[in-house]
C-alpha cells in the first residue's frame, strides 16, 4: 500500500479517517485535541453559545429507498448540530454540479431540500454553486454548514461519558446503508428496508429535559455504532460494554448482512442517536425516546464499566466477550 495516496478508506470514518485526520489534517488546521473532535465545534461570541458544524454528502445513488441526497445533506447538518444539544437556526448550502446534470433531478433534490429544512424548522440562508466539465464531477455534491444555538449550561459531548452511563439507541441500526447499498447493486430485497434519514433535533429537545444526566449524544453515521462508541471510549477514556441481543436490527437488515458478510454494528445509519444517560435516569430518557415517532423502537444497549484508555467490547449472544474496534477499511464508499 502507498501511504503517500489518499484511499477511498480515508472517507469511510473509521481508522483510516482518523489517521488523515490526526497525522496530517488537524495538526496543519486547527490542532484540535481528540477530545474536542465532536459533530460541531462550540462558539462563544460576545456571549452568545453557538455550535458550527459543515459536511459533505457524494452518496452513491443520489437517489435511494427513503430519501436523496438532498435530503440527507439537510438531516445530515441538523443532526450534527443536535448532537452538542444546540437548536439548529440556519444553514448554507454548496452544490457541486456536473455538465449535463439533469434539471428535473436536481428540481426534485431541492425540493427535498426546502421539505427537509421546514421539518427540522431552519433556514436556507445562502449558498454557493459550482458547474464542473462533464466527467470530472458525479452529477452532483453537496455541501450544508449549519449553525445552532446553545440555549443550556449542560456540557454534552465526546469526552463526557462516565462509569455506569446506561448506552441507549434510538431504533434499528443499519437501515441507511443497507438502502443504499440494495440501491447501488440493484439488488431486490423484499423487505422494505429503507434510509431513517431523518432530523432528530425534535427528540434530543426531548432528552435535553433530562439535564446534567445527559452525558453524550452522537450519530452514528459512517462506522455505524461500533466506530462511533470506539470514538467516544477514546475521548472519555472509558471501557463501553455492549449486549448483542440487545441491538435492535432490522430482520431485513440482519439477512442481508448475514449474506453479504456484513456487521450490522458497522453499517451507517442517518436517523440515528446515541445518548449516554446516568444510569438513574435511564428509564426515564428511554421513555422520552419512545414517546417521540423517531424513537419508537429505542433500546439500552450497553453501559460504560470501567476507566480505561478506550476500549469497546460486545457480550455476544453465546455468552462470550469480543472486542470492538473502529471501522478498520471502507465497508461501503460513499453513503453519505
Amino acid at each position: 500500500m502507498n501511504n503517500d495516496l489518499i484511499l477511498l478508506g480515508h472517507g469511510s470514518g473509521g481508522r483510516l479517517s482518523h489517521q488523515l485526520l490526526d497525522d496530517l489534517i488537524i495538526p496543519q488546521l486547527s490542532s484540535v485535541p481528540v477530545k474536542g473532535q465532536n459533530d460541531a465545534a462550540l462558539l462563544n461570541i460576545g456571549g452568545v453559545k453557538l455550535a458550527f458544524s459543515t459536511d459533505s454528502y457524494v452518496v452513491d445513488p443520489i437517489f435511494f429507498p427513503g430519501g436523496n441526497i438532498g435530503d440527507l445533506a439537510i438531516n445530515g447538518t441538523v443532526n450534527d448540530l443536535a448532537m452538542m444539544g444546540a437548536r439548529p437556526l440556519c444553514l448554507s448550502v454548496g452544490f457541486i454540479l456536473e455538465e449535463g446534470f439533469s434539471k428535473e433531478e436536481l428540481s426534485r433534490i431541492l425540493t427535498s431540500m426546502r421539505q427537509a429544512a421546514d421539518a427540522a424548522g431552519v433556514a436556507i440562508v445562502t449558498g454557493d454553486t459550482k458547474v464542473v466539465p462533464k466527467g470530472k464531477g458525479d452529477r452532483i455534491f453537496i455541501n450544508t454548514s449549519g449553525i445552532g444555538a446553545l440555549e443550556h449550561n449542560l456540557q454534552i459531548d465526546g469526552a463526557s461519558a462516565r462509569v455506569g452511563d446506561k448506552i441507549i439507541v434510538n431504533g434499528c441500526i443499519g437501515d441507511h446503508g443497507i438502502a443504499v447499498l440494495s440501491a447501488r447493486e440493484g439488488l431486490e430485497i423484499d423487505s422494505g428496508i429503507k434510509s431513517d434519514s431523518a432530523p432528530l433535533n425534535g427528540l434530543v429537545t426531548g432528552l435535553l429535559t433530562l439535564g446534567p444526566a445527559l452525558h453524550v449524544l452522537r450519530d452514528p453515521t459512517r462506522g455505524g455504532v461500533a466506530t462511533t462508541l470506539k470514538e467516544i471510549a477514546l475521548q472519555s477514556g472509558v471501557t463501553v460494554t455492549l449486549n448483542e441481543e440487545s441491538l435492535p436490527i432490522n430482520p431485513g437488515v440482519k439477512g442481508v448482512c448475514a449474506i453479504l458478510g456484513l456487521d450490522p454494528l458497522y453499517v451507517a445509519n442517518e436517523g440515528k442517536l446515541l445518548a449516554l444517560v446516568a444510569p438513574e435516569r435511564a428509564d426515564e430518557a428511554l421513555e422520552i425516546m419512545r414517546r417521540h415517532p423517531l424513537g419508537r423502537d429505542a433500546a439500552v444497549i450497553g453501559e460504560v464499566t470501567e476507566t480505561s484508555a478506550g476500549k469497546v467490547q460486545m457480550e455476544t449472544l453465546v455468552g462470550g466477550m469480543r472486542g470492538v474496534e473502529m471501522l478498520a477499511g471502507e465497508q461501503l464508499p460513499r453513503i453519505c
